[in-house]
């Protein structure tokens, strides 16, 4: 089992410039998808997003709602259109991905003008829609369970645009969900990143990665959950989730937002700080060593800390190119102390702009762990211990890379690389 130390925890730099994602990168993702349409059976696919739902949207355009809701019509034959409400006007992808724009106002917010709306019904019949177009629909979830009797038909976008797009199809069943295109642990487009997009990502790990250790430098006793937060600094970059960070009782609710708490010796605290592409959360005990903890937690919690690493350890060692995601599981389960905790959600998902995109991080999974991927380590303990002062985390993304993808990082993106290089000698010593 691991041994409580004490290690000098370095800081490996800073990445001043935002790497781009090339725009003929977002037109190869647009033909990708609709390449897969035939095969799918699809003739149309609606890709939904809001202001919370925009993750496949904006892998696809580089465009995200905002305040609004927007809906990217495409066609098996290349016809691409963009409806976005009023204020998304001013703020539309770039020119050069041939899509057409409409501004529908019934995606803006409520009390603005829809003078200049066309009926729903129009734009997709303008569209090409018409009776016997089978349609899917991309939103923010697909469903495997029988939760409506067929799960092909549970569609998690606004009804009004399912009654419309039924309506026109002419038949309910001509519509499905086709989410998994985008989000399937296996096959899914989103899951498999290139280089650009990978050091993207690096960018904003620096980000939430920073923000934490800033956090944790400057925890002690009496400080409060509020003046915390101000620790965080996204650079400018959109959230993925909402900060968190609480102590004591309040560590219990895991995702609520920081209050005027102040930190007492022995409270249990948790933190997190997620950006698009990137979170890392840290929980633990407001303590200098076990005697600073109440109880039975003087025993306790060393042992349950040191468990904890033992499990996050194996998982970072299990997780490579090639992996069976049970096969992962099994291992990390293999290596938990039931007597410690348990798993509270699967042990690592699928990261990427949204802060959860999928898990094959199950019992029994098949799905193979390929080079591309981002990987969040997210393993949540459930303590067997006393609460309300028990509590560890340690989340943080990682990328999965063959020797081409390494090589590509390495030429087109030398610093990013280094500092990748750097992590990782620190990881392993």
């Amino acid at each position: 089992m691991a041994r409580l130390d004490s290690v000098a925890l370095p800081s490996f730099g800073i990445e001043p410039k935002l790497p781009e994602i090339p725009l003929a990168e977002y037109r190869a993702r647009l033909e990708a998808l609709v390449a897969a349409l035939p095969a799918e059976g699809l003739d149309v696919l609606a890709v939904y997003a809001d202001r919370e739902h925009s993750a496949n949207l904006a892998f696809l355009t580089g465009f995200d709602p905002r305040f609004e809701e927007a809906l990217l019509l495409l066609d098996a034959k290349g016809k691409r259109l963009l409806l976005v409400g009023n204020e998304c006007m001013g703020y539309l992808p770039d020119a050069g991905l041939g899509l057409e724009v409409l501004r529908f106002q019934e995606f803006s917010l409520m009390g603005q003008s829809r003078a200049e709306t066309p009926p729903l019904r129009r734009v997709l019949a303008d569209f090409g829609i018409t009776r016997g177009s089978r349609i899917g629909t991309v939103g923010w979830k697909y469903f495997e369970s029988e939760v409506v009797g067929d799960p092909a038909r549970a569609i998690e976008i606004p009804g009004y645009l399912v009654d419309a797009l039924r309506s026109a199809a002419g038949e309910s069943g001509l519509v499905r969900n086709a989410t998994a295109l985008l989000m399937h642990p296996e096959r899914g487009l989103r899951l498999t990143s290139s280089a650009d997009q990978i050091a993207a990502f690096e960018f904003a790990a620096i980000r939430t990665s920073e923000s934490l250790r800033a956090l944790i430098l400057a925890l002690k006793e009496g400080a409060v959950e509020r003046d915390l937060e101000r620790c965080f600094d996204a650079g400018g970059l959109p959230l993925s989730c909402h900060a968190m960070v609480s102590f004591g009782d309040k560590a219990r609710r895991g995702l609520s937002s920081p209050s005027g708490r102040a930190a007492k010796l022995g409270d249990a605290f948790t933190s997190a700080f997620g950006i698009q592409g990137a979170l890392t959360c840290r929980a633990g005990a407001v303590a200098r060593g076990p005697e600073d903890l109440p109880g039975a937690l003087r025993e306790f919690y060393p042992r349950f800390a040191a468990a904890y690493f033992d499990v996050t350890a194996r998982w970072y060692a299990s997780v490579r190119v090639g992996a069976a995601a049970g096969e992962v599981f099994q291992a990390v389960d293999q290596a938990r102390d039931p007597a410690c905790f348990d798993f509270f959600v699967n042990p690592g998902h699928y990261l990427h702009l949204d802060e959860w995109v999928h898990s094959p991080f199950r019992a029994g999974s098949r799905v193979v762990l390929r080079s591309g991927m981002t990987l969040q380590m997210d393993i949540i303990p459930v303590s067997k211990g006393p609460w309300p002062h028990c509590a560890a985390n340690a989340e943080d993304g990682v990328a999965l890379a063959d020797p081409a993808l390494r090589a590509e990082l390495a030429g087109r993106y030398p610093a990013c690389w280094a500092r990748m290089q750097a992590r990782r000698r620190f990881m392993q010593e």
